[in-house]
This record gives C-alpha cells, sequence and structure tokens, in this order.
C-alpha cells in the first residue's frame, strides 16, 4: 500500500524508500540500489540564548526529509533501480541540523568559534534513538576542516554530495540569523531535500513567512519528542496533524497542530551527545538543568513555568563532557541559577566532590539573579564547586528604565549586591540594554549623554569586570514587540533587515528626545569607555608585577587569587577592545545608516511622547 499523507507530500523520497522496504524484491536476482544518504546539525542562547540573551536553549530544529538518488532536483520521482532486499532494509537514514552563521561580526563571534548552541545538540542526540536513523549537527560559526564555499562558510552542496542529508534541520535560535537560515533552506529545497526549523524565533507571527521561504515545517516550542514523530511520520507517509506543535502547509493554508506540552520528565531524555557534533572545536561545554523561566521579562522570549531537571542529571552531563572530551570549561545556559536552592547546593557539592575524585578542576560560569548574592551558604558552595565567572542582567542603572522592565531592585541596591558577589570572589559580567522604552502613558525623557553618565558611574562603582551594552531588540512573540508595533515604531524589515536584530543597532524610534543616532553613539561610547587600549599596558604591568606573588608566602593561595583577577581583568579588557576595533570596522562597511536614513526619509516614524514635547 502507498503511503498517503502530508508526509509523503513533502517527503516523497524517504516515504517511497519506507514502502521499498516494506515490500519484497520482485525479482531476487536483480536487487533494489539506493544512493546511501546521511545527516548533520546545527546553535544560547544560548545564549541568549543566552538567554533570552543567549538563546542556547532545547528548541525545536527538525531537519528535513529527501532521499538522494530517488529525487531529481525538481523534486520528481525517480524509478529505483534493483538491488538486494537487504540493502535496502539495513540502508540508516539521516538528519542534518544547521545552525546558521551570524550575518556579520558581532560581540558573540569570537565565543562562538569554540562553543555552540545545547538545543542542537539535544534534538540530535534525541534522534538517535528513532529506529533506522542518525543526526549530525553543523554549526557555521564553529566551523572547521570541512568543506567551504567562496566566502569561507560551510560548502553545503559538497556536504550533500558526500554525505547526503535526508531531512536537514534549521536552528532559529536567534533572530539575527533568519536571512542566512532562508537562504539555507532554499539550498536544500533545490537540492530536493524537505526542510524543518524550529527555535525562539518561530512564534505565530512569523509562520507563514517562514512556510514561504523554504521551510517545510515549523516546530513550536520544545523539539525532542517532535522531532521523533516527524522523522517518523515522514518515513511512513503518515498525516502530519497528528503530530502535536508543528505548523505546516496544506493546499497553500496555514496548518497549525494542537501545542505539545512542555516536557517535564527529562530523565526519559538523552544526555546530550557532542559527537554529533562535526567539523567543530569545543573549548566551552553548554550544559542545562532548567527550562522555563517564570520572570516574564517583556523583553525576553523565555518563558512559562520553570521545569527542574534533578541536580544528579546535570552532573551526568559534565562528567559525560569530561570523560569523553576532556572538557573543563562550562556555561551553564539557564537563565535563573539558583532558584531551586536545594537542589543547586546539592549540584554544587555534587561538582566540589566529583572534581575532588578525578583530581581535576573546572571552570563554570552561570546566569544568576543579583539578590542571590544574600545567600551565603549558596555562595561558598558555588565557590567549592568551582563557579568563577558570574553573567548577571542588570539592565540598567536608570531606576525609571527598571521599573518599566518590572525589575524590582534599584540601582543602589544592585550595586551593594554586585558587591557581595565579589567579596565571595566571583567575576561578575555585566549585562545592560541601553535606551529601554518607555510604557505607555508613563512618559520618560533622559538625553544620551545624560544616560552614558548613568551607566558609566553605576559600572565604576559596580566594579564590573566585564561588560554588555547591547539595544533593545524587538523580538517576535514578546510583549515588547507588540507595544512598539501599536505604536507603529519598529523600523520596517524590508529597509532593516532581520540580520541586525543582534543588539548592536537601532530597530526602532526610541523614546524623545534620543534619535536612532543618539542610541547607536551611546551605546558604543559606553564600551569604548570600558575596554581601551590602555588594558594593554595593563596586561604588562601585571606579569612584571608577577614576581609580588612571593611576598604572600603567608597566604600563597590569597596572593595568586588577588594577582590572577587584576591580570584576567585586563587581558578581557584588551580583547574586548580589540573586539570593538573590529566591530567598528564592520560597520563602517556595512551601510547601515544609509538604511536608517531612508527609513527616516520614507517612512518617517512618529515620535512618541509628542504631546510632551510640544
Amino acid at each position: 500500500m502507498e503511503p498517503i499523507g502530508d508526509a509523503a507530500q513533502l517527503c516523497p523520497a524517504v516515504s517511497s524508500m519506507a514502502s521499498l522496504e516494506r515490500k519484497p524484491s520482485p525479482d531476487a536476482n536483480k536487487p533494489l540500489s539506493v544512493t546511501r544518504s546521511i545527516w548533520q546539525w546545527f546553535c544560547h542562547e544560548s545564549w541568549h540564548g543566552f538567554g533570552g540573551r543567549w538563546g542556547i536553549r532545547v528548541f525545536p530544529n527538525a531537519p528535513c526529509l529527501c532521499t538522494r538518488g530517488l529525487l531529481d532536483l525538481g523534486g520528481t520521482m525517480m524509478q529505483p533501480q534493483h538491488s538486494h532486499t537487504n540493502e535496502v532494509r539495513d540502508r540508516r537514514l539521516r538528519l542534518r541540523i544547521v545552525c546558521p552563521a551570524y550575518p556579520a561580526f558581532n560581540i558573540y563571534s569570537r565565543p562562538a568559534k569554540v562553543m555552540t548552541a545545547l538545543g542542537p545538540i539535544c534534538i540530535a542526540t534525541a534522534v538517535q534513538d528513532v529506529p533506522g536513523w542518525d543526526a549530525e549537527v553543523i554549526d557555521e560559526n564553529n566551523y572547521r576542516r570541512g568543506p567551504v564555499d567562496a566566502e569561507g562558510r560551510p560548502d553545503h552542496d559538497a556536504l550533500q554530495r558526500t554525505r547526503p542529508a535526508d531531512v536537514v534541520g534549521l536552528y532559529g535560535g536567534l533572530t539575527s540569523t533568519i536571512p542566512r537560515l532562508y537562504e539555507i533552506a532554499k539550498q536544500y529545497k533545490d537540492l530536493g531535500v524537505c526542510t524543518i526549523a524550529g527555535g525562539h524565533h518561530f512564534t505565530d507571527d512569523n509562520n507563514e513567512q517562514a512556510l514561504c521561504n523554504g521551510i517545510d515545517v515549523v516546530v513550536l516550542g520544545e523539539g525532542e519528542k517532535t522531532i521523533q514523530e516527524l522523522l517518523t511520520c515522514f518515513e511512513t507517509g503518515t498525516d502530519l496533524s497528528n503530530v502535536p506543535g508543528i505548523a505546516f502547509l496544506r493546499d497553500g493554508e496555514l496548518c497549525r497542530t494542537a501545542a505539545r506540552e512542555p516536557i517535564t520528565a527529562f530523565d526519559d531524555l538523552p544526555i546530550p551527545d557532542f559527537s554529533v557534533l562535526r567539523h567543530a572545536r569545543m573549548r566551552y561545554y553548554p550544559v542545562s538543568g532548567v527550562r522555563g523561566c517564570g520572570m516574564d521579562c517583556e523583553f525576553c522570549t523565555v518563558k512559562g513555568r520553570p521545569r527542574f531537571a534533578a541536580p544528579e542529571r546535570m552532573m551526568e552531563q559534565f562528567a559525560s563532557i569530561y570523560e569523553k572530551w576532556g572538557g573543563k570549561v562550562f556555561f551553564i545556559v539557564d537563565d535563573l541559577f539558583g532558584q531551586n536552592r536545594s537542589d543547586t547546593l546539592r549540584l554544587c557539592r555534587m561538582l566540589r566532590d566529583y572534581q575532588q575524585r578525578a583530581h581535576t578542576r573546572f571552570s563554570i560560569m552561570v546566569q544568576i539573579r543579583l539578590d542571590r548574592a544574600r545567600d551565603g551558604e549558596l555562595l561558598q558552595a558555588m565557590r567549592e564547586a568551582r563557579i568563577n565567572n558570574l553573567a548577571i542582567g542588570y539592565e540598567s542603572p536608570i531606576a525609571e528604565e527598571l521599573k518599566a522592565m518590572n525589575k524590582r531592585l534599584d540601582p543602589q541596591e544592585m550595586i551593594e549586591l554586585t558587591r557581595l558577589y565579589h567579596r565571595a570572589g566571583f567575576r561578575i559580567h555585566g549585562m545592560f540594554i541601553f535606551g529601554y522604552p518607555a510604557p505607555e502613558g508613563q512618559p520618560f525623557r533622559m538625553s544620551a549623554d545624560e544616560r552614558v553618565r548613568h551607566f558609566r558611574r553605576f559600572i565604576r562603582k559596580a566594579r564590573l569586570d566585564t561588560v554588555q551594552v547591547l539595544q533593545p531588540i524587538p523580538l517576535p512573540g514578546t510583549e515588547l514587540t507588540a507595544r512598539l508595533r501599536r505604536a507603529g515604531r519598529i523600523f520596517p524589515t524590508d529597509t532593516v533587515g532581520l540580520e541586525y536584530y543582534d543588539g548592536n543597532f537601532p530597530l526602532f524610534q526610541p523614546d524623545d528626545p534620543l534619535t536612532p543616532e543618539d542610541m547607536q553613539r551611546a551605546a558604543q561610547k559606553i564600551m569604548r569607555g570600558f575596554y581601551g587600549p590602555r588594558h594593554l599596558l595593563a596586561v604588562a604591568t601585571h606579569v612584571i608585577a608577577f614576581p609580588g606573588v612571593a611576598l604572600w608566602l603567608h597566604n600563597i593561595g590569597a596572593g595568586w587569587q588577588k594577582w590572577y583577577r587584576g591580570w584576567a581583568r585586563s587581558v578581557y579588557r584588551s580583547g574586548g577592545w580589540l573586539l570593538l576595533r573590529k566591530w567598528t570596522d564592520a560597520f563602517r562597511k556595512d551601510g547601515f545608516l544609509s538604511k536608517l536614513a531612508e527609513v527616516k526619509r520614507n517612512c518617517a516614524p512618529r515620535r512618541v511622547h509628542r504631546s510632551y514635547t510640544d
């Protein structure tokens, strides 16, 4: 019986192959021969992720299914040649997940070369449990030793010739990578491959746009269970409407299936296996134990009641990475480390004991709330676990902006809590948003220069080790985007495209008296004031001063820590200055300012709070 349904229409080659596997060969002397195929992958957010800022979480990246050798480039069925039935039955199908490259150099470009997003790794690992399927991940930002095109990016045509994928999944964790994602999707569609996409970018607002840009299926929500069901549907040719949490086109009409329930039984999922990542070099390994975030920030895409994995599962991730790959540098990508206090204390003690037994030392970075600084027991446990670096979302040193973001701390209290973290021995990376728009009906006026002074004063008093100052991004599906859209303030994406949605560019008309140009200059001014060439001299000074550690013979450990902290801070800030220089050079060549001028000329976005300037 021939397979029927949406899956058979989207991936006729895979469905056809499945039917061949179920049928005996009509002529045992003329076996069926089918070209072998293979898979590959993608990602914090990270990073996003990071959290909302590092887009690096477990999000749907589903691939697309089409077997080379059964489809011509037009997607029409070719008659398979005969080969051994056993050869057809033994053949494994493959999924490739691709993480699209950043559109241009940005502050994440350097770390992205030695790490990857966790979501695609989790999806590819889950596929290993689907009978007859393999999976791999290709991260275009962390790609070495593989075939490249004229622009130095992965050559997907060459990859498809040497390791053909039956389905290709595309990771949409960062909105700025979506133009590249669509480009890759269309490239694989031209090769006759079925495509799947998932990640934070995809919401009810843009499903149809994705499906008109080379994507066959959009996965909404977490993807481990969804990808397993999708691949089974593709292979059997059954109706996609039975798979929860996806969107696709049926007869040109958008079809959205029922929402999938969030995953809570994390022990049912396999431990992420980084062997699925190909052509990459890893130094920083992402780890996760929490999904969702109860803070409900207006600008963030990470929402929902937090769901916690057992500390033992998180510990298994650390142990697996260390024992298999020798990894010692980790980033816990969860937005709110320490939110479940008892489990966090247990995890820290397990990490401490494991490192002692293994005679090794990890270096771990986490994202954490400021108010956890009051918990002395927690801070001590974190330090014993070798958690050295904290990423903290201060967002703004301006009280009115904090109120607009629903933050419940005032600037002075934030400085005092930061000092508690410093006294415990942590290095702190501060994350800020410059020029956050005031809510409707709550007008707030402050010049760019005055805002810069507030930021610089706060950063100096807090003695932050490193900082990032980004501009607000109207990300799909957030309350901030809806508010700005109602006011008609977001610049049209046909002029200021999605490739600029990385936090380094003004994307909407700011509050009076700011202009978009003010936003651009001011954020860079803060960063240049923090990072600078003077820190190169400071590095040399610390090297010369190193013998002074011997004066701490009564407490050599404390002497080393004091020296190392100052030296490391100077190294990081010197590196930040070099990054800023490189970004500035790329910005000058980009032509963004001319696009901004075109928006102002053609669209004339209306100023907000006009009654306060009349």
